[in-house]
């Protein structure tokens, strides 16, 4: 920035300016103890995104612009780029990052999928389910922003709702007002939750008694059956892939099944999409995931699918199984734009797939291997379903 026609005075604030926004994060850290959980007021949280944003966009296009010159100049020996364009490269950075936290910010467009489950019972062709992911509740998104996000999701009626992790940033002290509104979500067959990377930064124990004390029920290598006249309908959680780092018990989708009944379609909870093959290996029907924020801009997006085994946004075919991967409800706080890449509350509608497609390939439970080992499902107060097996026990407590 020194070469800009500018009097020394602003140079100097100007680099100091950027200097400070650069180093969010650290600010973070030094705020709670965490780069994840920045500990200021919402507008500045704001600020901060925008800045750092406008920041990484802008180093972009003058990377882009200084590699178009010096091809210029090996071509034909030379060439320059306008200061009238660097100043409009800076502009288009801080309109596009407004635009981008904008709609990281908001509360989260309805998305509509339906979804072909092979062998699903006639019972559940049209049973909806609300998906919900990456909440990460925080100053950036606070109870004001959980209150609407529970408001707009109680109106769609849906007939089960799923939490797919990461519902939170920051201690449960610094957080617990925020996710109060919580406790409001209805679906008639419950609201079922599995943890994401981030509970395991917060004190993981402590915020799963919460949700369930907010009435949202845990699916840590579990399972629960689903049944509706007569229909049933597996509905299985792990545990994430960052837990072993905590000394917690690693994602195990041997347990989450155990005891799960024969040709009932699974519909798994895996936060991170990765490990997908596994999941169709072992005849899951549908895996609902989130964790990618869908990539949040394009290009950035090819980075983050490379972590994720490829997987990054929206539908795909893997094997026998559906995997869905949420763009998530809101994002991590120390990143916030999307552009091109919507936030989602995501409404699925299962219906039953056609003759062709097959019935589940479901694989064989340890109780199938087992014969004397036997499994009944019954239905808990309030209409919740659980599921009992000899030795292991799933209880719905609302």
């Amino acid at each position: 920035m020194w070469p800009l026609p500018w009097a020394p005075g602003g140079k100097i604030a100007l680099a100091i300016a950027v200097l400070v926004a650069s180093q969010y994060h650290l600010w973070s850290r030094l705020s709670s103890g965490s780069v994840f959980s920045p500990e200021f007021p919402r507008a500045l949280v704001l600020m901060f995104n925008w800045a750092f944003g406008a920041i990484a966009l802008l180093a972009v296009m003058q990377i882009a612009l200084d590699l178009t010159v010096l091809v210029a100049r090996l071509v034909r020996g030379g060439g320059a780029i306008p200061d009238s364009v660097r100043y409009t490269a800076a502009t288009a950075a801080m309109l596009l990052s407004a635009v981008g936290v904008y709609q990281a910010t908001r509360v989260p467009p309805l998305k509509d999928v339906e979804i072909a489950i092979p062998g699903l019972p006639p019972q559940f062709d049209g049973y909806r389910l609300l998906q919900m992911t990456d909440l990460h509740i925080s100053r950036l998104f606070p109870r004001e922003w959980t209150q609407a996000v529970v408001e707009r999701s109680n109106a769609l009626g849906v007939d089960l709702i799923v939490v797919t992790g990461d519902l939170i940033d920051g201690s449960f002290g610094a957080r617990r007002s925020d996710v109060a509104p919580l406790r409001d979500l209805r679906a008639r067959d419950g609201v079922w939750v599995i943890p994401g990377n981030h509970e395991y930064f917060f004190g993981y124990e402590e915020w799963m008694r919460q949700y369930a004390s907010l009435g949202m029920q845990a699916l840590a290598n579990d399972h629960t059956v689903l049944t509706r006249d007569g229909g049933s309908l597996v509905l299985a959680g792990v545990t994430d892939l960052s837990a072993p780092r905590s000394s917690h018990p690693a994602p195990n989708l041997s347990a989450a099944l155990e005891g799960a009944p024969s040709g009932t379609p699974i519909i798994l909870l895996d936060h991170q999409p990765r490990n997908a093959s596994q999941a169709a290996a072992r005849g899951v029907a549908l895996q609902l995931s989130g964790h990618t924020h869908g990539g949040m801009i394009p290009g950035l997006d090819r980075l983050v699918a490379r972590a994720n085994n490829g997987f990054v946004s929206g539908r795909y075919k893997v094997g026998g199984m559906t995997l869905y991967v949420n763009n998530g409800t809101a994002l991590w706080p120390g990143f916030a734009l999307r552009l091109g890449r919507s936030s989602e509350l995501t409404r699925i509608t299962l219906r039953r797939a056609s003759p062709q497609d097959g019935p589940p390939a479901h694989a064989p439970t340890s109780s199938e291997r087992n014969p004397q080992k036997s499994s009944t499902c019954r239905t808990a107060p309030g209409g919740k379903p659980a599921l009992t097996v000899a030795g292991k026990s799933e209880r719905v407590e609302r």
